[in-house]
């Protein structure tokens, strides 16, 4: 359930650091062994044992920890990509949470720069005032400057770009000017028969907004035709009694279509970060009840 789906947001995340966490450790602790910590961070200075060995030493486990990875890792630069009704959007902001990391939407960002009237801002300011679509390179400019603020310092997750390989490509080129780089792709994954009895089987109470499902929080008042599907007179609002509706999203031709569009869009950005061994897969079909 909801558990499971943060446990696997939170192992892929950890996943990233492990080994190189473990490694680390194995080098510190035999550093430690051979020499005086402080004779060996002066004798090998420049290098990360030595440096490690004797920047630490004396110092609590969690100040060294701490400022290990000040020192030593370079921010967590995340991006989020999740199939429609795959979970992306509840596990996010507990991600955000965990990591006390921000999470950056782009339609957030631009909005925000054209209200500063930074300079970016204003060039996009124009540009929509034209009638235009927002070129890559100031989103990218957008980003590039929304990054610098102290909120950042520790990493940030993207949510919403990059959408196109040439975006990511601009990313990292941006990103590389500053010796970084994407560290941690999370894409939720859900069998899309799943998603289909997820998705479709959700029914909505248009005044209040309160929500169904024909399966895991049915009406009281669901009846069901021979076909096994609900009898759309029979849904109805437990506490009004009003009928209940579906929006147009929520059938399984628009699925399949924005599904289509999801594939097409994030499986080449997924290929295009996946030999640097970056990209983690996230079980998000975890029934919605457990």
């Amino acid at each position: 359930g909801p558990q499971a789906r943060n446990f696997g947001a939170a192992a892929a995340f950890g996943t990233a650091g492990a080994a190189t966490w473990g490694l680390s450790a194995q080098r510190e602790r035999a550093t430690r062994c051979e020499a005086d910590p402080a004779v060996v961070g002066a004798a090998v200075l420049g290098t990360a044992v030595g440096a490690l060995g004797g920047f630490f030493y004396g110092k609590s486990k969690a100040d060294a920890v701490q400022e290990k990875y000040a020192t030593y890792w370079p921010r967590k630069i995340m991006m989020v990509f999740g199939a429609p009704g795959a979970g992306k959007g509840t596990q996010g902001p507990k991600i955000v949470d965990m990591l006390d990391i921000p999470q950056l939407s782009t339609g957030d960002m631009l909005r925000e720069a054209v209200a500063a009237g930074t300079e970016i801002g204003k060039k996009a300011k124009d540009v929509m005032a034209s009638g235009a679509l927002v070129s890559d390179d100031i989103v990218i400019g957008i980003i590039a400057d929304r990054i610098k603020a102290d909120d950042c310092k520790n990493g940030f997750i993207l949510d919403g770009f990059p959408r196109t390989v040439a975006q990511s490509k601009a990313l990292d080129a941006m990103l590389a000017t500053t010796g970084e780089a994407v560290s941690l792709v999370m894409a939720f994954d859900v069998d899309p028969a799943v998603l289909e009895e997820r998705v479709c089987g959700r029914w909505i109470d248009k005044a209040s907004g309160r929500s169904y499902h024909v399966k895991f929080a049915a009406p009281k008042s669901m009846k069901v035709g021979h076909d096994g599907k609900p009898i759309p007179d029979t849904m109805k609002d437990d506490i009004t009694g009003d009928k209940l509706f579906q929006r147009p999203d929520d059938t399984a031709e628009a699925l399949k279509k924005r599904l289509d569009g999801y594939k097409n869009q994030t499986v080449p950005i997924l290929d295009h970060y996946a030999p640097r061994g970056i990209v983690k897969n996230i079980d998000g079909g975890a029934p919605i009840a457990a």
